[in-house]
C-alpha cells in the first residue's frame, strides 16, 4: 500500500513534468509563429495602421497661442471661480472652476493645482461635478453635430 508521502512525491513530479511540457510547447509555438513570414507582414501592417501616439502623456490638447479666445475663456472662468469662492459661494465657484477645467489644455495638471490650493470640501465638490460636466459637454457636442447636419 503506497504511503501518502510517495503519492505526494509522484504528484509533485507529475506537476513539474507538466509545467516543463507546457513551457516547451509555448517555446515551440512562439518560434513557429515568429518564423512565419505572414506573421511579420501582419505585424508590420498592424503597426502602420496604429495612430501615432503622443510622445508625452502630458502633452497639451490645444495650443493657447493658436486659440486666444479659448485661453481667454479659461482665464475668465478661473477668475470668476476664485471670485465666487472668495465671497463664500462655493457652488458658483465650483461651477466656474469646472468650466475652466473643461476648456483647459492640461486638465490633470490643473486638478493637481486645485487639490493643493482649494479647501478639501470645495475640491471634493469639484470632483463630484466632473462627471456631470463631461455629460453636459457630450450632450452639447451631439446637439452641435445635429445642428450642423440639419439641412435647414
Amino acid at each position: 500500500m503506497p504511503s501518502v508521502r510517495s503519492l505526494l512525491g509522484l504528484l509533485a513530479a507529475a506537476a513539474v513534468c507538466g509545467a516543463f511540457a507546457f513551457l516547451g510547447y509555448c517555446v515551440y509555438l512562439d518560434r513557429k509563429r515568429r518564423g512565419d513570414p505572414a506573421f511579420k507582414r501582419r505585424l508590420r501592417d498592424k503597426r502602420r495602421a496604429e495612430p501615432q501616439k503622443p510622445e508625452e502623456r502630458g502633452t497639451q490638447l490645444w495650443d493657447p497661442a493658436k486659440n486666444k479666445k479659448l485661453h481667454e475663456l479659461f482665464l475668465q472662468e478661473v477668475r470668476m471661480g476664485e471670485l465666487w469662492l472668495s465671497r463664500g459661494e462655493h457652488r458658483m465657484g465650483v461651477q466656474h472652476l469646472s468650466n475652466a477645467l473643461l476648456v483647459c489644455g492640461q486638465p490633470q495638471e490643473l486638478l493637481k493645482v486645485f487639490k493643493h490650493t482649494l479647501p478639501p470640501k470645495v475640491f471634493e465638490m469639484l470632483l463630484h461635478r466632473i462627471p456631470l460636466i463631461c455629460q453636459q459637454f457630450e450632450a452639447d457636442m451631439n446637439e452641435q453635430e445635429c445642428l450642423e447636419d440639419d439641412p435647414d
